[in-house]
């Protein structure tokens, strides 16, 4: 599919639970739906502008027949997307802007804010159901485990923590320690079993739900730069239960294996732009996988097209689609299973294209990138790109002697 251009900066996207459409939130406050077929053509399907300030955050109803839009103006704004008009408007639900919704029942959503608040919404109601306030940092990211009802959020103060949506006390049931680095994106795997988180410092963190909360069992290095963005893939391949995808802030969309720890290739390049999101369509299980950077477009690619052979099987042809590089060969420097200490590269400003209305779009943009602290350093083997094919890897051939 042909890249979709928006005009302006993506900060998050959401697909229809059901049908071929996606949903775009943007810098300047616009919110960008399009309809898209199996064939990868697209058309706009609507265009509303809910607030003149940033569209941080989207997420559907179970049905898709709502959308919810919240970010820089504190206020959550729910849509009809069949109309693709405003119908309810909650100002002021948070105190600071809104950096994450999500729906986690029929009839209960979450916000987390840049102060670090949580509020967790039943959207009959006009007021939050309860607050909590045990972080003091950006929350970037949440993650609903349906099993047990809970609520695992990531923070930019370094912590992970857990809440029971069925209790009642403003606190959580578990919080991490501090893991010395900012938590930025978090997905289930093995079943939900096994929690793996994306830092800033390009570091995957795994927690096991049976060894409990308070540190991760495992830290997967490799990642030249933040990893900002994290999705698995549909039921369908075999591998899923152990296979992410990563969303870097060096422009990379990368598919990784855990248990063994394999990269099995670059799935999109969005340049020199750092990835913000990314989401696999039809409730995780479809075919197209988003992602979205500061580049101004959405790019949308066939997983089928990177993970399937002619027969409708999982492809590991290096010659064609992907190469596969041992978790050793990721960073020859360091010891196999070693916990590796990583440096934080030197503050840089990514470029970015961005089509805004004020100025106050602009300066939340800069403010965002100057929280998470994006940088651009130099390469290594796990940042080359192919100027052959696009899901091939640079590897020069010295760095995999004595291995």
């Amino acid at each position: 599919m042909p890249d979709i251009p928006v005009g302006s900066q993506i900060f998050d996207l959401a697909f229809h639970p059901t049908h071929s459409t996606v949903y775009t939130g943007l810098l300047n406050g616009k919110v960008k739906a399009f309809r898209y077929d199996e064939q990868g053509q697209y058309e706009d399907s609507f265009v509303l502008r809910p607030s003149k300030r940033s569209c941080r955050c989207l997420d559907t109803s179970e049905d898709g027949s709502r959308l919810w839009a919240t970010g820089k103006a504190k206020a959550i704004f729910t849509i009809d997307t069949a109309t693709g008009t405003v119908s309810e408007t909650r100002k002021n639900a948070h105190n600071s802007p809104v950096n994450r919704i999500k729906r986690l029942m029929p009839q209960m959503l979450s916000t987390g804010d840049d102060d670090g608040v949580i509020k967790l919404w039943d959207p009959r109601m006009s007021d939050p159901i309860r607050d909590y306030t045990h972080h003091y940092d950006f929350i970037s990211d949440f993650l609903w485990l349906d099993d047990k009802k809970q609520l695992i959020t990531t923070s930019g103060d370094g912590t992970l923590s857990v809440i029971d949506v069925r209790g009642k006390k403003p606190e959580p049931v578990a919080q991490s320690e501090d893991q010395e680095d900012e938590l930025l994106s978090i997905v289930a795997i093995r079943s939900g079993s096994k929690v793996v988180v994306g830092t800033q410092t390009g570091i995957l963190s795994v927690f096991n739900r049976s060894h409990g909360w308070g540190d991760c069992v495992d830290r997967v290095p490799g990642h030249p730069q933040s990893i900002d963005a994290l999705c698995t893939l549909p039921s369908s391949y075999p591998s899923s239960h152990s296979t992410i995808l990563t969303g870097s802030s060096d422009g990379l969309l990368r598919a990784v294996q855990l248990f063994p720890t394999k990269l099995l290739g670059v799935v999109a390049d969005h340049g020199s732009f750092p990835i913000e999101r990314i989401a696999v369509d039809l409730g995780g299980e479809g075919r197209w996988v988003g992602s979205a950077g500061h580049d101004d477009t959405l790019k949308m690619t066939d997983l089928r097209a990177i993970f399937e052979d002619e027969e409708g099987e999982e492809a590991v042809d290096e010659s064609e689609n992907v190469q596969i590089i041992q978790a050793s060969d990721i960073d020859p420097q360091e010891p196999d299973g070693a916990v590796v200490e990583t440096q934080v590269p030197p503050e840089g400003t990514a470029a970015v294209n961005e089509t805004s209305d004020s100025d106050e779009d602009v300066r939340d943009s800069h403010s965002l990138k100057e929280k998470k602290r994006k940088s651009k350093s130099s390469k290594n083997a796990l940042a080359g790109r192919s100027k052959k094919a696009r899901n091939q890897i640079d590897a020069d051939p010295s760095f995999f002697k004595g291995l």
